[in-house]
């Protein structure tokens, strides 16, 4: 029959909490950055991803309509100068 010796499963608990508070706090120092972070990404007034594109796609939309004014009046032009 084997006997289980009192001090290894002192030290295996042990060492099995051990890993739990770690773990816990390595959980709480990422939350404690990615909050920090967070807080500083919106303290400097960055754009989401969402209003940069509405606005790249409104940008876009008036190059169009732009261009194509461009072509109305340079065809009404060549029209005077006939």
């Amino acid at each position: 029959m084997q006997t289980r010796n009192k001090i290894l499963d002192d030290v295996s608990q042990l060492m099995t909490n051990a890993m739990g508070v770690a773990q816990g706090a390595r959980e709480e120092a990422e939350n404690a950055m990615k909050s920090m972070i967070d807080r500083w990404l919106a303290d400097r007034d960055f754009v989401t991803r969402e209003e940069f594109d509405a606005v790249r796609a409104m940008a876009q939309k008036a190059r169009e309509e732009n261009a194509k004014l461009e072509e109305r009046i340079a065809a009404l032009e060549a029209k005077l100068d006939k």
